[in-house]
């Protein structure tokens, strides 16, 4: 009879809801930083001050979104 006392596991559990949830405003994060610095970087090509508006107004927009949304899921 084997009476081996069992390690506790450190791993990552992937199926974790707080990880997954994590990832996801991670993800949904970086989509608005990218937005605003590749918009940003566009609106000086395009030299119009109106696309300029709309990106840096669009990533307020987004993260707006995002943190009202987690806020209302809880």
């Amino acid at each position: 009879m084997s009476t081996a006392i069992e390690a506790p596991r450190r791993g990552v559990d992937r199926d974790d809801p707080r990880r997954k949830a994590a990832i996801r405003t991670g993800l949904l994060l970086l989509a608005i930083a990218l937005l605003f610095f590749f918009g940003i970087i566009a609106s000086r090509f395009i030299d119009s001050p109106l696309v300029s508006t709309g990106v840096v107004g669009g990533a307020v927009l987004l993260y707006l979104i995002v943190a009202i949304g987690r806020h209302l899921r809880k």
